[in-house]
C-alpha cells in the first residue's frame, strides 16, 4: 500500500507538509482534498460544495500554507518583505468556535515549517486589546469572524489591501447569520487581484449572486453527497409531552459514549438539562449566553470525553469538530432545512460510523417533510417501544388549526387582503395556545404553495 506522505505528495504538497500529515495519521486524501489541493496550489479560484466532515479544512489550509511559505522564502531571497500590519491570507468563518478550529488546524498543519508562519485567530468573546497586540507586525494568516475583524480594521490594527488569498468557509452560514453587510464591507477593502476559495454546504440565491461577482473562472467541486453512507439517519415519531422522557430513556438504554443534542432555544437547552438531571443524567449546555471561556471549557471537556451529553443550539452545528462523534440527536428540528444537514454532519465524519436521530412530534411532521424535500431525503418513520406517538394530533396542535384560503397570485387585492388577515389570526391563535408561532407560520406557507400549485 502506498505511504500516506507519497499519496499527498502526488497532489503537489511539499515534504514538510506531507511529513506532518503522516504524523497526524492521515492515510489518504479525501475526495474533496484530491480535487481541490492541486487547483489551489496552482492559484486558481475554487468554488466547492461539500458536506461537513469531508476534509475541506485541510483541502484549503494545506495549499495556502504552502503558497504562503514559498512566496515568503522567494521574497526573502530577493529583498526583505514589507513590514506593517498587513495580512497575506484571510479566512472568514461564521462562528467563534469554527474560527478557533480552523486556526488550530493552520497551526497544526504548519508545525514543521521553519520559520513558522504566523497565524492569528480574530473573534468576539475575548479581549480586543489582546488581539490588537497579536496583530502587531501583521500576520501571515488571519482566521476571523466578520464583526470582530471590522472592529480591528476600524481601530487600524490590521489592513487588508495586501491580501493574496481569501477563503470564505461556510459561506451560506455567513449570510444566514446576518453577516451580509459586514461581508460586503470587508470585500470592498480587499484587492481585486487575489485568489478566492469559497466553501458552502448549500447555495441559496444570494450566495450564487456573490460567487458570480467574487470568483473568476473558478475550479468547481460538488461533493455534497460524499460520506453519507457512513451516517445512519433515523426518525422517531413521539408525543411532544413525552419527548424528554424518550430522550432520557434512550440515553440510559443505549449508553452512548458521547451524544450531541440540538434544541432551538437557549431556554429549551437549560430546561432540558434540568429534566435530564432529575432523571439521573448529567448534561452540559452550550449556547450564546455562555461566556467564551466557558464555551471553550465545555467544548474541550466534550471533545476529550469528560462530558458525555452536550445540549446545544445551532451555534454548535458548525463549530464542533470531534473525530468519531457517535450520536447526534435533534430534540427539536432546526428551523432551516439546510441546518438539518449541518447538525447531523457532526457525526459520521471522514468515513467514521455515526447516527443522527430526530425526535419529531405531531406539530413537526410537516416541517420534517419540508426538510426531506429540500435535502432530497426520504426517511422511514419509526415508533420507539413504550413511547409510541398517538395516532391523532392533539386538538391544539398547529397542524389541526383551521387554515385560511390562500388565493392564487393573480387574484384580486381584496381577497388577498382577507386571506392575509385570516393567516394572521391563525398564527395569533397558535401563540395564544402556547404553540410555536414559527411552526404555525411554516404550515401556512406550505399550504399556500400547495394551493397555488393546484390552481
Amino acid at each position: 500500500m502506498p505511504q500516506s506522505d507519497s499519496l499527498f505528495a502526488s497532489l503537489g504538497l511539499m515534504p514538510a507538509l506531507c511529513t506532518r500529515l503522516a504524523q497526524l495519521q492521515y492515510v489518504q486524501p479525501t475526495p474533496v482534498q484530491t480535487q481541490i489541493i492541486p487547483a489551489a496550489l496552482a492559484g486558481k479560484d475554487v468554488l466547492a460544495g461539500a458536506n461537513t466532515g469531508s476534509g475541506k479544512t485541510a483541502a484549503f489550509v494545506l495549499p495556502l500554507l504552502q503558497r504562503l511559505y514559498q512566496a515568503k522564502h522567494s521574497t526573502q531571497a530577493v529583498k526583505s518583505p514589507a513590514k506593517g500590519n498587513y495580512v497575506a491570507c484571510l479566512i472568514l468563518v461564521p462562528t467563534r468556535e469554527l474560527a478557533q478550529q480552523v486556526a488550530a488546524s493552520c497551526e497544526s498543519y504548519g508545525q514543521d515549517l521553519a520559520p513558522k508562519l504566523k497565524v492569528t485567530c480574530v473573534q468576539g468573546g475575548v479581549s480586543v486589546n489582546s488581539q490588537m497586540l497579536a496583530l502587531r507586525g501583521g500576520s501571515d494568516v488571519i482566521v476571523a469572524t466578520p464583526g470582530r475583524l471590522l472592529d480591528l480594521i476600524n481601530s487600524n490594527a490590521i489592513k487588508l489591501d495586501r491580501v493574496k488569498s481569501l477563503v470564505l468557509d461556510e459561506a451560506d452560514r455567513l449570510l444566514s447569520l446576518g453577516f451580509a453587510d459586514e461581508l460586503g464591507a470587508l470585500l470592498k477593502l480587499l484587492p481585486k487581484q487575489k485568489q478566492t476559495l469559497l466553501f458552502s454546504a448549500t447555495f441559496p440565491e444570494e450566495l450564487n449572486e456573490l460567487t458570480a461577482r467574487l470568483l473568476h473562472q473558478p475550479h468547481s467541486v460538488q461533493l455534497q453527497s460524499e460520506q453519507q453512507s457512513t451516517l445512519v439517519q433515523r426518525v422517531f415519531t413521539v408525543n411532544k409531552r413525552e419527548k424528554a422522557q424518550v430522550l432520557s430513556h434512550l440515553l440510559k438504554a443505549k449508553n452512548w459514549s458521547q451524544v450531541l443534542i440540538f434544541a432551538n432555544a437557549k431556554k429549551t437547552c437549560d430546561r432540558l438539562a434540568q429534566k435530564l438531571e432529575k432523571a439521573g443524567i448529567k448534561a452540559q449546555v452550550f449556547h450564546s449566553d455562555k461566556g467564551q471561556g466557558a464555551r471553550n471549557r465545555i467544548l474541550t471537556g466534550f471533545k476529550i470525553g469528560e462530558i458525555d451529553v452536550l445540549i446545544a443550539t445551532d451555534i454548535a452545528a458548525r463549530g464542533i469538530d470531534i473525530d468519531k462523534l457517535p450520536v447526534v440527536i435533534n430534540y427539536e428540528l432546526p428551523r432551516s432545512p439546510a441546518d438539518y444537514m449541518h447538525r447531523i454532519g457532526r457525526s459520521g465524519r471522514a468515513g467514521a460510523a455515526g447516527l443522527a436521530l430526530s425526535l419529531i412530534s405531531h406539530d413537526e411532521y410537516q416541517h420534517f417533510k419540508l426538510i426531506e424535500k429540500k435535502n432530497k431525503l426520504r426517511l422511514p418513520r419509526e415508533q420507539y417501544a413504550g413511547f409510541e406517538a398517538d395516532a391523532e394530533a392533539p386538538e391544539d396542535c398547529p397542524s389541526r388549526l383551521a387554515k385560511p384560503e390562500i388565493p392564487a397570485p393573480g387574484m384580486g387585492k381584496k381577497k388577498r387582503k382577507k386571506a392575509v388577515s385570516k393567516a394572521t389570526d391563525t398564527v395569533a391563535s397558535a401563540v395564544s395556545s402556547n404553540q410555536e408561532p414559527l411552526q404555525a407560520a411554516q404550515a401556512l406557507v406550505e399550504d399556500a404553495w400547495a394551493n397555488w400549485k393546484k390552481k
